[in-house]
């Protein structure tokens, strides 16, 4: 299921256009007009986010964030205002809101705020065929209606994207969802291996098919018989063994290297590639016949970079996952800082970058919380390369304004703290702090 919403402000047509914006993103939401209707809505159902308003009559929202605190409610809330400071700003950060929007809030942003105050909730999205797949993007939603539709099928799959974006997951998810799930899964990697060897591993050989066949071997079409098998990396086959896969996808049936009587074959193809294809096929090292085969049912990967409202969600799996594996690791958690940090990097290595990242961050961080200066020095470099670029245009909204004087607050005023965990150069921030005129202490003992 979705997360659940709740919308508090005393602003009818705001919750309703609102209300309405959200439930076309497939959320449920909720509605309150001030503190006591919230109040009565939470203790009725489990919502899992708020969007409070900052103005209200009767109790108003910082009044009500103070007192859902002191009551140990957890629920992550968005401050929105329609006359937003930065002195309410930094109040409301201080007193347990997840983040401050000034309206009018645009729908991008708003989903990905969202996206950033649920981040620690992966499980709110999950999907009928996920399986470990994670993520809330159009995007991703593409990728998991599209298992949902082709697993029940024995179809064959293709799977394009970038290496690092989570193909194999892609396929076992497939496999999964299918009424082969109770049967093997067996992936081999085309690229990883060489032609005489791949051919063995794929069809298997007979006894003295080559030197040091000492006994016949199954091939993993016949090892994957019922199941699925995943042919990683399909661009890199040579053309003698594209020849033969061409044979199993037509006829059904292989041929052991070395011997001259056919088998049958009852398995499901899915085949993936960081490769251009049809690129391939133009310089005549890809047979255009088996593009055919194969594409049968594309399913196309995006890169990390083109959804970043993932991340979130993205670094919360990956903190799980540390946790569940590393003695004493409970403590281990990732400030909003870093979180800002990761979310602006563009990723070059995809998902398995970030999860690479956050390891080492981990690790730097002893396993408690992970701030800006424990990520990987190409994180920090990129991230204050663009902190550079932008002071150019200093951005002049309230939210970057909160960010600073709460990074200032949580470090006691020393600059270069706040720097780090801004996750920007001590320069950068002292033109910041004088282009917003953000008076501080001396930085003296930072």
């Amino acid at each position: 299921m979705m997360a659940r919403l709740l919308i508090v402000d005393d602003d009818r047509a705001f919750r309703l256009s609102t209300a309405a914006l959200l439930r076309s993103e497939g959320y449920e939401v909720g509605l309150a007009g001030d503190a006591n209707e919230a109040v009565t809505q939470l203790r009725s159902l489990p919502f899992d986010l708020m969007l409070l308003d900052l103005r209200m009559p009767g109790l108003d929202g910082l009044a009500f964030l103070e007192a859902l605190r002191v009551w140990g409610e957890p629920i992550p809330v968005l401050m929105i205002s329609g006359a937003g400071t930065i002195d309410s700003a930094v109040r409301a950060l201080h007193v347990g809101a997840d983040d401050f929007l000034t309206k009018p809030v645009e729908p991008e942003m708003l989903f990905a705020r969202i996206a950033d105050a649920l981040d620690r909730r992966p499980g709110l999205t999950s999907h009928p065929a996920s399986h470990g797949l994670v993520g809330r993007s159009p995007a991703m939603r593409a990728v998991l209606e599209s298992i949902a539709r082709v697993a029940p099928t024995d179809a064959t799959v293709l799977i394009l994207g970038e290496t690092g974006t989570g193909k194999e997951l892609v396929a076992r998810a497939v496999h999964a969802a299918s009424s082969r799930a109770s049967g093997p899964f067996v992936a081999v990697n085309c690229a990883g291996l060489a032609e005489g060897v791949l051919e063995s591993e794929l069809f298997g050989h007979v006894r003295g098919a080559f030197t040091g066949a000492v006994r016949d071997r199954v091939g993993v079409f016949e090892a994957a018989s019922g199941g699925s098998i995943l042919l990683d990396e399909i661009g890199d086959m040579s053309l003698p063994l594209q020849q033969r896969l061409l044979r199993v996808l037509q006829e059904r049936e292989i041929v052991r290297v070395g011997a001259s009587r056919s088998l049958p074959v009852d398995v499901r193809i899915i085949a993936s590639t960081h490769r251009d294809l049809q690129a391939l096929v133009r310089e005549r090292t890809f047979r255009e016949d088996l593009l055919y085969r194969l594409n049968v049912f594309p399913i196309k990967l995006a890169p990390l970079r083109e959804r970043p409202e993932d991340i979130p969600l993205l670094v919360a799996h990956g903190l799980d996952g540390l946790r569940a594996r590393t003695p004493h690791g409970d403590g281990l958690s990732c400030s909003a800082f870093a979180l800002r940090a990761l979310r602006t990097y563009h990723w070059p290595g995809n998902v398995r970058e970030l999860l690479g990242a956050l390891e080492l961050a981990a690790i730097h961080a002893a396993f408690g919380r992970i701030e800006t200066q424990h990520l990987p020095a190409g994180v920090r470099e990129a991230v204050a390369t663009q902190h550079e670029a932008r002071y150019r245009a200093p951005p002049s909204h309230d939210a970057e304004r909160a960010t600073i004087l709460a990074a200032l607050e949580h470090s006691d005023g020393m600059v270069s703290r706040a720097a780090e965990l801004l996750g920007m150069g001590r320069t950068t921030l002292w033109r910041k702090l004088k282009a917003y005129g953000i008076a501080t202490n001396s930085d003296a003992g930072a």
